[in-house]
């Protein structure tokens, strides 16, 4: 059973690689504008999944799916080599599509906006199905005198049995 937290430091250690060498090593005129933004590895140790975020169209997005693809084995080597593991992790990649994410959501929360502007504007115009106050104020006092008195007999009827 591998340690959860050496798995996590791994996946992070693969996630700095791949940057680095997507930044520096691979020359594919396909790679477009692209931020490598995790790394995910299996608890074997045997494979990664390393999500990516490309700025432009589809084209774009599509051109650096096959930059990366068939930059795979270098990539792949170059992470065998500096985890220095027994076996290379097979390497996978992800687009990690966070813009439309961040879209949905956004719309998901105007949607709320409008929803929660619509029940305060019907809440201002509403009225109360009964009375104002509910509550009997005047008279509750006088109950409570009257109680109160009832009590006080009671309990000194009480006293007297004694």
């Amino acid at each position: 059973m591998t340690d959860p937290a050496k798995v996590r430091r791994h996946a992070e250690r693969v996630r700095e690689l791949v940057a680095s060498v997507v930044r520096s090593q691979i020359k594919d005129p396909r790679l477009g504008m692209i931020t490598i933004t995790d790394a995910r590895i299996t608890a074997d140790l045997r494979d990664a999944t390393v999500f990516y975020t490309v700025l432009g169209d589809a084209a774009e997005q599509a051109g650096t799916a096959a930059a990366l693809e068939s930059a795979k084995g270098m990539l792949r080597s170059t992470v065998g080599k500096a985890l220095g593991l027994r076996h290379s992790p097979t390497l996978t990649f992800v687009l990690d599509n966070v813009q439309d994410h961040v879209k949905h959501i956004d719309d998901l929360l105007a949607q709320a906006r409008s929803a929660d502007a619509e029940v305060q504007r019907i809440a201002a115009r509403a009225e109360y199905a009964g009375e104002a106050q509910p509550y009997r104020l005047d008279e509750d006092e006088d109950d409570d005198t009257e109680v109160d008195d009832e009590s006080d007999d009671v309990a000194s009827a009480a006293r007297e049995r004694r």
